[in-house]
């Protein structure tokens, strides 16, 4: 092997190992030594009123979870005369309609759409029927506790703020579901959203809760796009930040399935690569500063790893050739990727043993990256929206 080709192996595969590196330890590492450098925002201190606001759920087929999700916003603590729900059914075949025109005596509306138009389509359309200046859009799947709505809802007494995401708490029985990965990621997620905060506006919002003001509000967005991600990058270019509101919880139950995770990864991140190539003028330093610098941290190099994967993969083989250490590092690979495999194909990990299982998500998250960039590039878009099927 020349000394050029040994060279360009070993950047390869540490290509991916070097991004990781930056984008989940340096970057969050800058954002804290930043953001001590700046005062704390102070809370809101906004009137005693309440202002009015929508609170729209698109849903597609959630005749099993949408009368329980109705239950928990009519009981939230936010004053029933100051609040809309709107529940917009995304041409549903099931008997979800009905479940929600059952409500209709307690102020609950239904805006179904004939055809189906896929998520960020019904949020569209919810445009023309909420009333409120804030709206908030929140997942059939989900839950908010009952205090969560007003510190979000508060949020907005900054007229800084066009948007304020929730917090997402990951929930379930670790020890049956198995999914102890996705309760990681999101934990940390979190943690690095509060130091976004604090530096000034985080780069994405929850799609399961979060706000925004009607400013923000692009009723005629690509449909194949996702709007909780959009929403913060179209803030920024009229002039506002996005923050996110620790008080405001919202309780995600893990999935059981790791097909089901890897099906919501692949089409999550292609929509988010989309949604980034749409918006891409906000990687630009020179108009947005430390913005367009956390856009490209957070979201660009952590994408940017799974485009890497596959030629580490070549550069770890051609090194195989020669060096014993980068073949048995292949073996490894190899066999890693195969009980991986062989995990996302038990369905339900319920019977799963934890390494496992952990492994069936690594193998997963990877191979979802790697086929959500093959379908950016493809032109390929997403409209279509199987919304997470979650226990309850």
């Amino acid at each position: 092997m020349t000394l050029g080709a040994l060279w360009w192996a070993v950047a390869l595969v540490l290509a991916p190992v070097i991004l990781v590196g930056y984008a989940y330890v340096v970057y969050p590492l800058l954002l804290s030594v930043l953001a001590r450098a700046r005062p704390a925002t102070p809370d809101p201190q906004g009137s005693t009123e309440w202002p009015l606001i929508s609170i729209t759920v698109p849903a597609y087929n959630e005749e099993r979870s949408i009368g329980a999700t109705i239950e928990n916003l009519l009981a939230a603590d936010y004053p029933a005369d100051r609040r809309q729900i709107l529940v917009v059914s995304d041409g549903s075949t099931d008997g979800t309609d009905a479940v929600v025109q059952g409500y209709a005596a307690r102020g609950v509306e239904l805006l179904r759409l004939p055809v189906r138009r896929g998520k960020t389509g019904a949020e569209n359309a919810a445009a023309a029927a909420v009333r409120a200046e804030i709206i908030i859009n929140t997942d059939a799947s989900v839950r908010i506790l009952p205090d969560a709505i007003k510190p979000l809802v508060r949020a907005f007494d900054d007229p800084t703020v066009g948007v304020a995401s929730g917090r997402d708490v990951s929930v379930g029985d670790v020890e049956a579901e198995g999914n102890r990965g996705e309760s990681g990621y999101v934990g940390y997620e979190m943690a690095v959203r509060d130091l976004e905060t604090r530096m000034g506006s985080i780069i994405g919002a929850s799609g399961c809760y979060y706000g925004f003001r009607r400013a923000v509000y692009a009723p005629d967005f690509p449909e194949a796009l996702s709007r909780d991600f959009a929403s913060v990058l179209i803030a920024r270019e009229r002039g506002f930040r996005s923050v996110s509101v620790t008080a405001a919880r919202c309780v995600v139950p893990r999935t059981v399935s790791l097909r089901a995770e890897f099906r919501r990864k692949v089409r999550t991140m292609a929509r988010g690569l989309a949604t980034l190539w749409y918006k891409r003028a906000l990687l630009d330093v020179r108009q947005y500063g430390v913005f367009a610098f956390m856009l490209f941290s957070h979201k660009l190099c952590r994408w940017l790893v799974y485009l890497a994967v596959p030629p580490a993969i070549v550069g770890l083989a051609v090194l195989a050739v020669a060096y014993q250490p980068a073949a048995v590092l292949l073996g490894a690979t190899v066999v890693g990727a195969w009980i991986g495999f062989g995990a996302m194909r038990a369905g339900e990990r319920r019977s799963l043993p934890r390494p496992i299982a952990l492994c069936g998500y690594v193998v997963g998250s990877i191979t979802a990256g790697v086929l959500a960039w093959v379908t950016f590039f493809r032109g390929q878009r997403m409209p279509m929206w199987e919304p997470t099927r979650r226990p309850a």
